[in-house]
């Protein structure tokens, strides 16, 4: 057992400083400090914020795009660059290319951050439609292989995407859904918006009608213009998820892209509920800059941008420093209907959690699995 003592507490909400006992991959107990006097090692964490291990709820550990060609292949992603930017819960895509990659690789990426002490998931299928599987069938793939969740991120609005119909999204969101009710988790289908006018006029068709909720098709990308960030607060007042990428580059923010942080104000702002906005990296995955539909040049994205964004909030804007940190801890894991109690801190849950010094906006040490995989700036991990 540890016993971290003198810590800045958020669950995500703020709670002052406390001491928080851990052992066994739980939360055992959070106390006044002071309070605990039980034997435990002693983890001296005064100045530093305690926060939730993040859930990045698309990455693409297998690396991403392929855009251009071959040789702008985004490499594969080790899990010291998830603990090294505090997000134990990582959830993989294969995104653009399901053609060079495939689940298979995708699934062995995922089993891997599995083994080095990291709650990874993955989805399955990609941005074509039809999907592709892992054993022939969506529901199946949810229903019986344990770190499928989802399906995504499927394409609308994209010229890279094959333009599904809302009959085609109805579909694939009720069989996902079927494969998440029988399994007892998952059951969302991540859904990449692009830069089309369609925006998410799509889901809309795909639910109205029928009996599907909103919270079944998640769009991300939503801050690509301020027009889809207000169909994004309509979709959470419908009650479904919305997700924020944090990874935004200069020419995407030139061609009309919203900032993180504006963005996330904009839907607080505007009346979306903030139980339903999320932010995610989109790590690993390539940021393709197009002119007329030429790719002009790519980069890759990285994980530690959610952490950047929650200290310069935590620095410049503090009033919206507990919303964005829920939005990458809580919300993505209730939207993706992951394990009781990930993405927060509290008795009798998960230990999943990190030590950040915000005086140097660092990840200090991260504890996951059961164990440090960071303690004071070293990473303990070493591959079998």
């Amino acid at each position: 057992m540890w016993l971290i003592r003198g810590a800045r507490l958020f669950d995500p909400g703020e709670q002052g400083e406390c001491d928080v006992l851990i052992g066994g991959g739980e939360v055992l107990r959070v106390a006044e400090p002071g309070v605990l006097t039980l034997e435990a090692e002693e983890v001296d964490a005064r100045g530093r914020l305690l926060l939730p291990g993040l859930v990045d709820a698309l990455t693409h550990p297998c690396g991403g795009g392929g855009e251009g060609g071959f040789g702008n292949r985004t490499r594969e992603m080790d899990v010291e660059t998830f603990v090294r930017a505090g997000v134990t819960c990582p959830v993989g895509a294969l995104g653009t290319d399901s053609l060079g990659r495939s689940l298979d690789v995708l699934y062995g990426a995922t089993m891997a951050l599995r083994a080095l002490g990291l709650r990874a998931h993955m989805y399955g299928g990609a941005y074509r439609v039809p999907v592709p599987t892992l054993t022939g069938d969506v529901a199946r793939d949810v229903y019986l292989i344990d770190p499928v969740i989802g399906f995504g991120e499927v394409a609308i609005a994209d010229h890279r995407g094959t333009h599904p119909s809302a009959a085609e999204l109805r579909r694939l969101a009720a069989e996902v859904q079927l494969g998440g009710l029988l399994a007892g988790r998952g059951g969302t289908v991540l859904i990449h918006v692009g830069a089309g006018a369609d925006r998410l006029a799509r889901l809309r068709e795909a639910v109205e009608g029928s009996d599907l909720a909103p919270s079944v098709l998640y769009p991300t990308h939503v801050n690509r213009s301020r027009e889809l960030l207000d169909e994004a607060v309509d979709w959470t007042r419908r009650g479904g998820f919305v997700d924020i990428t944090v990874s935004t580059t200069p020419e995407m923010l030139e061609r009309g892209d919203i900032p993180p942080a504006d963005a996330l104000r904009h839907l607080l702002d505007a009346g979306a509920d903030a139980a339903r906005v999320t932010l995610s990296s989109d790590a690993g995955g390539s940021l393709p800059h197009f002119v007329n539909g030429e790719l002009q040049g790519l980069v890759a994205a990285t994980p530690d941008c959610l952490v950047e964004l929650l200290l310069e909030l935590y620095h410049g804007d503090r009033s919206l420093f507990p919303a964005a940190l829920a939005a990458a801890s809580r919300n993505p894991a209730r939207a993706l209907r992951l394990e009781t109690g990930v993405g927060e801190l509290r008795e009798g849950g998960p230990a999943d959690l990190s030590l950040v010094r915000p005086d140097t906006g660092t990840v200090e040490s991260v504890f996951a699995g059961g164990r440090w995989l960071l303690r004071d700036g070293e990473f303990l991990v070493s591959a079998p």
